[in-house]
């Protein structure tokens, strides 16, 4: 018996739609929520040229003061919190898609030794500029 396309079509568009639904919720790489665990990691770029390194992290609604960054080893870490911004115990909250609370980044450097310029905010993104020494 011969497929009908429309079935077929509608049938693959909502495995995509499924499929894009789970690569969202992958997207901030949520964590079980323990008391000192990170609940969400942040989207991060990285691009390489010769003389630097440029880091980009996504963390729309994180006022700058609240981002802590350390380099331990060949590893950076950028972690901090982000506010829900309403008491859940006095609103009734139907949804939250966009990742709250505490997140954490861990970004393996590449070989050879970097120095941390000043990081800057705009629109949502913390960018690191870090200076290769060798």
């Amino acid at each position: 018996m011969p497929r009908d396309p429309t079935t077929w079509m509608w049938a693959q568009a909502c495995e995509m739609l499924e499929q894009a639904e789970r690569l969202h919720r992958r997207f901030f790489h949520l964590h079980r929520i323990v008391a000192s665990r990170p609940v969400w990691e942040p989207p991060v770029d990285i691009v390489e040229t010769k003389d630097h390194l440029k880091i980009t992290l996504v963390v729309p609604g994180v006022p700058p003061e609240a981002i802590d960054i350390a380099a331990v080893g060949d590893l950076l870490i950028v972690s901090g919190e982000k506010p829900l911004g309403v008491d859940p115990e006095a609103a009734v909250i139907h949804r939250l898609e966009i990742p709250y609370g505490r997140f954490e980044r861990q970004i393996r450097l590449p070989a050879g030794r970097f120095r941390i310029g000043e990081p800057s905010c705009a629109h949502g993104c913390l960018t690191l500029l870090l200076q290769r020494l060798d």
